[in-house]
């Protein structure tokens, strides 16, 4: 599902991502990709103290292959719409 933006890091070293995200859930996975390629994931975590921000970056590093140093939330931190670059 993420093999496009997978492609592009590779491609430009360098990858942002619209991501919302839906803290609480059952488990942490990726729901869907919509048509403006907004990542809807769910995240196991609740949204208190960053833990599911926390989450999510633990989660999209292991997706993409980098470490979680090089995943930034660009804008969106306490929202669930959120921004985020990934970079190799």
């Amino acid at each position: 599902m993420l093999s496009k933006f997978k492609t592009k890091l590779q491609n430009k070293g360098e990858v942002y991502l619209r991501v919302k995200v839906r803290p609480n859930a059952g488990e942490t996975e990726i729901k869907e990709v919509l048509e403006d390629e907004t990542i809807k994931i769910n995240i196991s975590a609740p949204p208190v103290k960053n833990k599911a921000n926390l989450k999510l970056i633990k989660f999209l590093a292991k997706e993409f292959s980098v470490n979680k140093d090089d995943i930034k939330i660009i804008s969106g931190g306490s929202d669930s719409l959120k921004l985020i670059k990934i970079s190799q």
